[in-house]
This record gives structure tokens, C-alpha cells and sequence, in this order.
């Protein structure tokens, strides 16, 4: 099968010829319908986080289920699945509170060493000598692929009538952003609200504010065609990030701050502008991921005496199996908006074309078609 492989910062994402095992107990085979290119892929090729090579790139995907490992009870051959990138292990101790988003498996061993749950990969290529080569995965997805093995847990049956190539990017921007304000942030009704930042994942947040009932809505940009389209996902106010402090024209809107403040960026200076955003009482929740390594400064006495917090949100805090679902359905019923978010479609072997688009800033979600 054809995949895109990422072997170092130097070299160009290339897809090639790679062998795909058959699933072993628990895992599934899935054929991808759609696999969205993300910012997370960026910082991959962009080398921000340090990841195992050589793998196969991808972690927004949806597709049907071909092959069924040994055990595998909760999934059928023809099953619409999304893939979620954690795939809960379902047996520590944060799974069994309910906190899958927090896996501990996934955390310690399929993201940072780009394996499933057993230690290995079931990706390969044989080189020019004729040696194997193990590719890693990319945590626990790899959906850049025509197929992908991944644990049952991580493979969400949705409805059967969804179209199958938009509901991919409810496996990680919706998934992230929506569940950014509802789950993590827990947004109430008649709250304000400030995102930073108006990609896949912000516009995102931006409608899940909108879904939890927040009164203000202020998205903030360098880019004004991303702070018109928050207009269409329910943003009330937009601020154009590259005219002045960001912060000064936010305390201009709703001079109290806000209630939440959430940076769908990830930079030092985007998270210290949403703390510096907040109102009495405050969360300021860091969505976007920076580069490792990277730090932040605020003044601890302040926050202690605001009585505000800082939130850290990984994938949305959301339950899998439960949300990604429910989340199908609000697109299917018209709660949710997933087609203004495709920019456009490309095919597979055009995957670093497409990283190259979402570098320049002029896309928001370019879906790969195997």
C-alpha cells in the first residue's frame, strides 16, 4: 500500500510503497476514506516534538473497518469508523475514572515511541539492500495511508449515513475544540469567551462556545479571513491581532476580561495573552501545543488573587467512544458546521504539498484521498 513516510526535518514527506501487517488481538483494519492535515503534522515535520522515525504521518482520519483482530467484538467488518489518535487502553487507572483523553498507556508508550499497545509497529518497508526497515506510527493512527492498523478502542463507529470524508475531521479539530470548551473548560451559559487563534481547531472552540451557550464571543487573528469565517461558526466580535495589543483591544470589547480564554495557538506569547485576558474568576485554557521545551510567564499572585486558573486541554478531555459520536450526530443534525472547515481536497501522493499549504497560512483543513 501507499503511505507517507517522515524521516527528518531535512527531507521532504514522501510516499512510498509500505507493508502493513495483519491486525493482531484487539486491532482492527481500517481502508482510510479521508485523513486531515493538521497542525500537529506540522510540528512533526517542523521537528518541534521529537518524534520516533521514521513514521507514517496522520492522525485525523475516518474510514471502514476490512479486518478484525482476534477478540475484536465491538467493531464489524463495514463498519464507518473516525479514528481517534488515543486510543484508550481502557485498563489504568485514568481510563477507569473516565479520563481517557489522559491514557496512560497511550501516554508513555504508543505516542512517544510510535507503537501500538503490544511494544511493535506493523509497518514496514524493505529498503534498497532488501533489508526490512520498521516504520513507527504516528500516534496510533497514521491515517496518511490507504490502510492503517490501529487498537479497536481507537477506531469510533459513527452512523452509517455521515459522509465518511467529512466526519475525519471530527477525529481531532472538532473533537479538540469543541471538547476544549465543554468538557475541559466546562463553559457556561452567558459566559465570555476569547480564542486565540481561528485554524481547524479555534473555530472549533468558537462553536462549541457557541453550543455551551456563551453571551460574547471574541475570535482573534493575524488573518481577517479567519475572523470573518468565526463569524459564521458564532463568534460575536473579532479583534485583528495584527493591529495592535491584542489584550489592550480585547479589555477595549469587554473591558471586566473575559471568563475563558482559550489559545488555539500554542506560542509563549499566546498563552501569556490569554492569561492576561481574564477576568475575575478566569480560566485561560492552552489548546494549541507548542514546540517542547517552550515556557510561559505570569505572575502567580495575581492569578492567586483573581482567583484564576490555567487549564491545559489534551484532545478536548474527551471520552471517545462516547463523544466522537455525539459529535457526528450535532453535524448530522445541524448543530455543528464541518463543511466550511475543507479547504480543499488533494490526493494521497500529494502530502507534502499539502503540509506546504497549511505552512503558508492559507488553509484551514486540506483532506487527503487515498
Amino acid at each position: 500500500m501507499k503511505a507517507a513516510v517522515f524521516r527528518d526535518t531535512k527531507t521532504r514527506v514522501e510516499v512510498i510503497d509500505v507493508d502493513l501487517a495483519a491486525p493482531k488481538a484487539g486491532e482492527v483494519r481500517v481502508k482510510i476514506a479521508a485523513a486531515g492535515v493538521c497542525h500537529s503534522d506540522l510540528h512533526v515535520q517542523q521537528g518541534d516534538w521529537g518524534a520516533t522515525a521514521p513514521l507514517v504521518m496522520g492522525h485525523e482520519g475516518s474510514g471502514t473497518v476490512v479486518e478484525l483482530g482476534e477478540g475484536v467484538t465491538s467493531l464489524a467488518v463495514g463498519d464507518h469508523v473516525v479514528l481517534s489518535w488515543v486510543p484508550p487502553c481502557g485498563e489504568c487507572r485514568y481510563c477507569l475514572q473516565g479520563h481517557e483523553a489522559r491514557c496512560q498507556k497511550v501516554a508513555t508508550l504508543v505516542a512517544p515511541q510510535g507503537v501500538l499497545f503490544d511494544g511493535t509497529s506493523r509497518m514496514s518497508r524493505t529498503d534498497e539492500n532488501g533489508d526490512d526497515e520498521t516504520l513507527h506510527h504516528y500516534l496510533g493512527v497514521s491515517s496518511f495511508a490507504e490502510e492503517v492498523v490501529v487498537p479497536a478502542s481507537g477506531a469510533i463507529k459513527v452512523r452509517d449515513d455521515a459522509p465518511l470524508d467529512m466526519i475525519a475531521v471530527v477525529g481531532c479539530a472538532v473533537a479538540t475544540g469543541v471538547g476544549a470548551v465543554t468538557n475541559t473548560a466546562a463553559v457556561e451559559p452567558g459566559s465570555t469567551v476569547a480564542v486565540i487563534g481561528c485554524g481547524g481547531v479555534g473555530l472549533n472552540v468558537v462553536q462549541g462556545a457557541k453550543l455551551a451557550g456563551a453571551e460574547r464571543i471574541v475570535a482573534i487573528d493575524v488573518v481577517p479571513d479567519k475572523t470573518a469565517m468565526a463569524l459564521q461558526f458564532g463568534a460575536t466580535d473579532r479583534i485583528d491581532a495584527s493591529k495592535g495589543d491584542t489584550v489592550e483591544q480585547l479589555l477595549q470589547l469587554i473591558p471586566d476580561g473575559v471568563d475563558y480564554a482559550f489559545d488555539a495557538i500554542g506560542r509563549t506569547f499566546t498563552t501569556e495573552q490569554a492569561i492576561r485576558m481574564l477576568g475575575l474568576g478566569g480560566a485561560a485554557v492552552i489548546v494549541g501545543l507548542p514546540p517542547t521545551g517552550a515556557t510561559a510567564s505570569f505572575e502567580p499572585l495575581a492569578l492567586a488573587e483573581a482567583d484564576q486558573r490555567i487549564l491545559g486541554s489534551n484532545y478536548g478531555s474527551v471520552r471517545p467512544s462516547i463523544d466522537i459520536p455525539a459529535l457526528v450526530d450535532r453535524y448530522m443534525d445541524g448543530q455543528l458546521k464541518l463543511d466550511p472547515l475543507i479547504s480543499g481536497r488533494r490526493p494521497l501522493r500529494e502530502a507534502a504539498e499539502a503540509l506546504e499549504d497549511l505552512e503558508a497560512g492559507g488553509v484551514l483543513r486540506t483532506l487527503l484521498i487515498p
